[in-house]
């Protein structure tokens, strides 16, 4: 089970950090994750795989490391937690 009451807004931003540093692609290779399918993280202007970043800050918080397959994505936990922080998610417009 994945205690995520560890990590915090600061955490979430400290993984967009990495992202914004890093590259989509080398984010993703790094961490095991892909781009996102339905719903993004918004931080000012710019959209975020939403999975990808809260697995990522829950790494930053914990030292340890989730799979894509560890949690679930979408409003069934990921955009939960994310909303919970403070943040704003939006769906993916198709």
């Amino acid at each position: 089970m994945v205690d995520w009451d560890r990590v915090t807004p600061a955490d979430v931003l400290g993984a967009v950090g990495e992202y914004d540093r890093q590259g989509a692609e080398d984010f993703f290779s790094a961490r095991g994750f892909g781009p996102a399918t339905s719903y993004e993280l918004v931080v000012g202007r710019t959209r975020y795989p939403s999975k990808a970043i809260l697995g990522a800050a829950y790494e930053v918080a914990t030292g340890h490391r989730l799979g894509s397959g560890d949690f679930g994505g979408g409003k069934g936990e990921t955009v939960k937690i994310l909303e919970r922080l403070g943040f704003e998610v939006k769906a993916i417009q198709r």
